[in-house]
C-alpha cells in the first residue's frame, strides 16, 4: 500500500507541477494555483505515513545528530512521509511565485525557471525569484529616478 500511494502523489504532483507551468493561464491552472488542493491531498497522505510509520515523538529535532538518526532509521513509510512533506511544501511555495508574480505584474516567462527550480530544488526557486523581484524593483526605481 505504501508503494501504491507514494506513487500516486507523485503522479498528481508531476501533474499539478506541468499544468500550472506549462499552461498558467487555464481555468485548471487557476483551480489548482488559487486553493490548496494538492497540498492538502498530500497532507491527508503525509498525515497517514506518520501515524503507520509510529510517529516522530522519540525524534530529536534539535541537533544535527538527531536529525541523522532520523533518517538513518526511516521506514519506507516515514520516507514517504518526509518526501510528501516536500512536495507539498515546493508547490505551495510555487503557487504563491505564480500569485505573487501576477501582482507585480511579471511575466509567465520570466518566473518559468523559478517554478522549475522550486520544483525541483525547493529554497533555490524562491531565491531565484526572489532575485528576480530585486531587480525588477531596482530597474523600476532607476527608470523612475
Amino acid at each position: 500500500m505504501t508503494s501504491l500511494i507514494f506513487n500516486f502523489c507523485n503522479i498528481l504532483i508531476l501533474i499539478a507541477w506541468g499544468t500550472i507551468i506549462i499552461y498558467p493561464q487555464k481555468k485548471i491552472s487557476e483551480i489548482l494555483i488559487s486553493y490548496p488542493w494538492i497540498p492538502l491531498t498530500l497532507s491527508f497522505f503525509y498525515i497517514y505515513f506518520i501515524i503507520i510509520s509510529g510517529g516522530l515523538m522519540e525524534a530529536d529535532f534539535s541537533s544535527l545528530n538527531g536529525i541523522v538518526t532520523l533518517f538513518k532509521k526511516a521506514t519506507p513509510e516515514s520516507a514517504a512521509a518526509g518526501w510528501l512533506h516536500y512536495l507539498a511544501f515546493d508547490f505551495w511555495v510555487g503557487t504563491w511565485i505564480i500569485k505573487h508574480s501576477r501582482k507585480e505584474k511579471i511575466s509567465n516567462k520570466i518566473i518559468l525557471l523559478p517554478l522549475l527550480f522550486t520544483f525541483i530544488l525547493g529554497p533555490v526557486g524562491i531565491l531565484f525569484y526572489s532575485l528576480i523581484l530585486l531587480a525588477k524593483k531596482s530597474f523600476t526605481q532607476a527608470s523612475e529616478t
